[in-house]
Parts: structure tokens; C-alpha cells; sequence
């Protein structure tokens, strides 16, 4: 309890940070975080391809979605003989959206922490170099990694979507008619892709604003002549 009282005592809300690039641009990254992968986390599409057997039609439905297991969702076809095959879909893609999904769950409790240390302990944050370093370093270190998970899960996509692409699922209703009934809709994972990229790019141009608070900027005592100002004879 004293140490919750401590922590609520030295709150002190300031917005001033919001007006600021390093206060605004952290909002937009946590804002952005969250659209990477709420739009990849609890995807579910489906490939639907239908059988001709005469007048009598059957709908073939490939289900998939998050994490991209593919070779783990079954669909079954009932062929015009009246026989039965169940068959799966191909790969297993889940190793770069789960990154990509951890990448921007980790971004957004950052963004949380900071956000909070920026307009509620802002005294805190700027009274020593360590806390704007310790800011810079691990921003940095995020505009790496957005970069690696969103071009891992960007090659990832588009596996997926051949590996979902009903033209290619056609083969596996034979020696049946088969014809695409519908597409899987990908809006939402290009939107992943797309978010992913915006994020490598705020979290990278962010970095400058976060430097420009460290003593590598700027000198920690300022030289006396700025300070006091040039005396004249």
C-alpha cells in the first residue's frame, strides 16, 4: 500500500506532452499498434467451392483463420459417387503471424507504460538522462522488430493466400465439376501488412524526438554565455 501511495502521490497530469511530437506521435503509435494486430489476431476466412453433380449442386467450404495452421483445418468433400473425402489445407504460416501478432501486443503495453510516464510523471522522465536513453533504446529496438515481423508476416500473406486460393483447391474435387463459388475475403490482412509498416515508420521517425531529449543532443550544463548571456565591456 505505501508503495501504491508513493507512486499515486508523485502523479501529477500534464497534457502538455500531447502537444509535443514525442507525447503526439506516441499515441498515434499506440493507436496504430493496435489496428496491427487486432487485424491479424482472430482472423477466420473461408474458400468456397461448389460441385456439380448433375442439377444437384454441394458447397465445398475450406474454413481457416489465426494462427494459420493450415494443415490442421480439415474440409470435406462429398463427391457426385456419393463417396466422401476429407482433405486439408496445405502449410503452416503460424510462426510469422504470431511474431507479428507479439511484436504488436508488446508495442501496445509499451505505448501504455509511456504514455502514462509522459502526461502523468513527466518530472520523473526528464529529470535524469536515464529515463529519455532507456526511451530511445527500446523505441529502436521496436522499429526493428516492426520491421522484421511485418516483412516476415507480409511474405507470410501471401503464402497463405495461395495456399487458400480456391483455383488451386479446385484439383481436389476431381474428378468431379468443380467451379469457385467465392474468394476468401483479405482486406483485413492487407490491412495488417499495411499497419505493420506504418508502425516501422512512426516508431523509427519517433526516435529523433526521443534523442533530442538525451544529452547526446544536447549538453547536460549549457556553456555560461548562453546562460548568463555575453557581458559587454
Amino acid at each position: 500500500m505505501e508503495i501504491v501511495q508513493k507512486i499515486m502521490s508523485g502523479f501529477s497530469l500534464d497534457l502538455g506532452p500531447v502537444k509535443e511530437p514525442l507525447g503526439f506521435i506516441r499515441i498515434l503509435e499506440w493507436v496504430f499498434t493496435i489496428c496491427a494486430f487486432a487485424t491479424t489476431g482472430g482472423y477466420v476466412g473461408s474458400s468456397v467451392l461448389t460441385i456439380e453433380c448433375g442439377e444437384k449442386k454441394e458447397d465445398v467450404i475450406a474454413h481457416f483463420g489465426y494462427p494459420f495452421r493450415l494443415q490442421s483445418q480439415p474440409y470435406v468433400i462429398n463427391h457426385c459417387n456419393h463417396t466422401t473425402n476429407t482433405t486439408y489445407l496445405q502449410g503452416d504460416f503460424s510462426s510469422s503471424a504470431e511474431f507479428f501478432v507479439c511484436v504488436g501486443v508488446f508495442g501496445f503495453l509499451y505505448c501504455t507504460f509511456t504514455v502514462i510516464l509522459y502526461l502523468g510523471y513527466q518530472q520523473v522522465y526528464r529529470e535524469s538522462n536515464r529515463g529519455p536513453v532507456i526511451d530511445l533504446f527500446v523505441t529502436a529496438i521496436f522499429a526493428f522488430l516492426w520491421l522484421v515481423c511485418s516483412s516476415a508476416w507480409g511474405k507470410g500473406l501471401t503464402d497463405v493466400k495461395y495456399a487458400t486460393d480456391p483455383d488451386s483447391l479446385i484439383q481436389k474435387c476431381l474428378p468431379d465439376k468443380c467451379v469457385v463459388n467465392s474468394y476468401p475475403s483479405m482486406g483485413r490482412l492487407n490491412a495488417s501488412v499495411l499497419f505493420g509498416f506504418l508502425n516501422l515508420i512512426l516508431w523509427a521517425g519517433n526516435c529523433w524526438f526521443i534523442y533530442k531529449e538525451t544529452s547526446f543532443h544536447k549538453p547536460a550544463n549549457p556553456p555560461p554565455n548562453v546562460e548568463e548571456g555575453v557581458s559587454t565591456s
